[in-house]
């Protein structure tokens, strides 16, 4: 126990060192976690020994990011990139195979080419997320074409987990032994085997999709936070167990459990309790990465594992290259394109593994290609950087980006996150009623321009926690959405109710289907964008039209009221069953033209009220 817990306050003491310096020089915190794992590695300070079990702890760290990635693409999500996925990740990793493969075929047999080929053509998942959402450009055009790549990648692991094995040669089975935690799949027929997986997958995908809301439903209830955070690490461990008992990668278990559960109402509330103990492996499954690299044998044969990662980095970059020209991607986004995909992968050191168990490589290539790899990847946040500084500026993308602007503190109330079109209007009116919001908008033009106008902006992305902080959203009663950016305003909302609950949240959405995902996070204050100044102009065309002025108001509020009353019913549906949403949209529409055409004066008591000819609504 004593010697466990000193390992891990190493562990946390590097890092507590090493990545604030990192960050400090922007370096960046991928490449803090590596120099660490070095310097408290075997080759380094010798502080930490047996590296190997360390490694097979700190990939479930890589298991969690991955089921936290599938957490945050719903299906629709998926079948809507499923062009770039296919298209550029297939490309991508059927060119990188055939490269490698062959240049493998002039030293080693074509098995073993071919496996090496593979495995080499996958990148490194944990550490491109990670360094494209440090720099901020994970929604980019060129960041969303490598989360493609990216995410084909690691759905390729699958076939390759199956394929790896036929391509064992005789002189090396029986080298090693690969076992299995609960029982050895290997021992069934290939059909046999083929099933047993295919109902963990099926198994994977009921259980998230039918059994998952239940259990979470009667855990919520029981309102014990501890529990919730239990049964959802629980559910990680358990899909990881489940795919390496049936051979399969635990990571694209937990990926695919991510996936179905998407949808579900406790998304949220599993992103935020796996987080902490996802980000906290992953920093020291990097470490790991840092401390296994084998010095002696890079000291030993350095001409030939320098010439191997030059050679790996090229062939990939070249491949990327191709196939960001394949699909049209703008010049100055090709080159960040390959950059950020030429390493190798984390999935490399457990397939390297299980192509050695399998006796398809030797050990001695094993240990060569992995080195390779680590170092490969060691030089990952390298090229980044060097992209970064260099190439960046001279293909004209300026990559330094305005600081947020210092908040004055005065009374705070109310937030107001966007002062775009709409958000310039609504400020006017608080202004205008004794109000008087903090206001923050990411539009450096924008802030500028609205200054002039004696607007106090604040310059600054409202969805960074610490500048949210200083606008008092910890004091503040209400927080104002309105930002052009959908995505940006569900992300804003779910880092407001995670660190500030009791804040009010207002939001407006573009569409119907932008309130209903809104309403998925639990918000009740939203208003269409457009939808009151549709209505509004369609009663002026009423009134154009020859229709009374009162007549042609009561339309509008009868419109107006009875689609917020139809709202909630279509919410319920229209996920379930497009079908039904269809047909009870038009049902709707047409039961609201037949109540139009009487009288309509049904219903109208309370709006005649509200009326006064002498200062109608507008």
């Amino acid at each position: 126990m004593e010697a466990f817990l000193l390992k891990l306050l190493i562990f946390l003491g590097a890092a507590t060192i090493a990545v604030p310096l990192a960050r400090k020089f922007k370096l960046g915190s991928v490449l803090g976690y590596l120099i660490a794992g070095i310097v408290i590695g075997p080759f380094g300070l010798s502080l930490i020994d047996n590296i190997e079990a360390i490694m097979h702890f700190t990939e479930f760290g890589v298991v969690m990011m991955l089921f936290l990635v599938g957490l945050e693409l719903k299906p629709s999500l998926l079948w809507q990139m499923r062009t770039p996925i296919l298209g550029m990740g297939g490309s991508q990793v059927l060119l990188t195979f055939a490269a490698i493969g062959l240049v493998s075929a002039f030293f080693l047999p074509w098995q073993q080419s071919a496996a090496i080929g593979m495995i080499l053509a996958l990148s490194s998942t944990a550490i491109v997320l990670s360094t494209l959402r440090e720099k901020g450009l994970m929604n980019t055009p060129p960041g969303q074409s490598i989360f493609s790549v990216l995410l084909f990648q690691d759905l390729a692991v699958i076939p390759m987990l199956a394929l790896l094995p036929l391509l064992a040669t005789g002189a090396l089975h029986g080298e090693s032994h690969h076992g299995h935690t609960l029982f050895d799949i290997t021992t069934l027929p290939v059909y046999l085997r083929v099933i047993v997986e295919l109902l963990a997958i099926g198994f994977i995908y009921v259980l998230g999709k039918y059994g998952s809301r239940p259990i979470f439903r009667a855990i919520a209830a029981a309102r014990v936070r501890e529990v919730f955070v239990a049964a959802a690490l629980a559910l990680v461990i358990g899909i990881s167990l489940l795919m390496t008992a049936v051979g399969l990668s635990p990571a694209l278990g937990t990926f695919l459990a991510g996936v179905v559960l998407a949808d579900s109402e406790y998304r949220h509330e599993l992103e935020s309790d796996i987080e902490p103990f996802k980000g906290l492996l992953l920093g020291i499954f990097f470490i790991s990465i840092g401390a296994s690299l084998n010095f002696t044998l890079i000291g030993h044969q350095f001409w030939r594992i320098g010439g191997l990662v030059a050679g790996l980095i090229l062939i990939k970059a070249i491949a990327l290259i191709v196939v960001a020209k394949i699909f049209k991607m703008p010049v100055s986004e090709r080159l960040l394109f390959s950059v950020a995909l030429a390493q190798g992968g984390e999935f490399a050191f457990v397939l390297f593994q299980f192509a050695r168990g399998n006796g398809v490589l030797p050990q001695a290539v094993t240990e060569l290609l992995i080195s390779v790899v680590a170092i490969s990847m060691f030089l990952a946040p390298l090229l980044f950087l060097l992209h970064e500084r260099l190439i960046a500026p001279r293909m004209g993308k300026d990559t330094a980006e305005r600081e947020a602007d210092a908040i004055e503190a005065h009374e705070r109330s109310v937030i107001l996150a966007g002062f775009g079109r709409l958000g310039t209007d609504l400020g006017r009116l608080l202004m205008c009623a004794g109000i008087k919001p903090v206001i923050l908008d990411h539009n450096e033009a924008n802030v500028d321009v609205l200054r002039r106008f004696g607007f106090e902006v604040y310059y600054g992305d409202a969805t960074r926690l610490d500048l949210l902080e200083s606008a008092g959203a910890a004091e503040a009663e209400l927080l104002i959405i309105t930002l052009g950016d959908h995505e940006k305003s569900m992300e804003l909302i779910q880092l407001a109710q995670k660190h500030y609950p009791d804040l009010k949240i207002a939001v407006n959405a573009v569409d119907r289907r932008a309130a209903f995902e809104f309403m998925d996070l639990g918000v009740t204050t939203i208003r269409r964008e457009t939808f009151g100044t549709a209505l509004t102009l369609g009663q002026d065309a009423l009134q154009l039209l020859g229709f009374d002025p009162y007549e042609a108001y009561k339309i509008r509020r009868l419109f107006r009221k009875k689609d917020r009353d139809t709202l909630p019913a279509l919410y319920r549906i229209h996920r379930e069953d497009e079908e039904k949403y269809i047909s009870m949209y038009q049902q709707h529409n047409a039961n609201l033209a037949e109540l139009m055409s009487k009288d309509r004066e049904i219903d109208m008591a309370e709006l005649d009220k509200a009326w006064t000819a002498a200062n109608p609504e507008t």
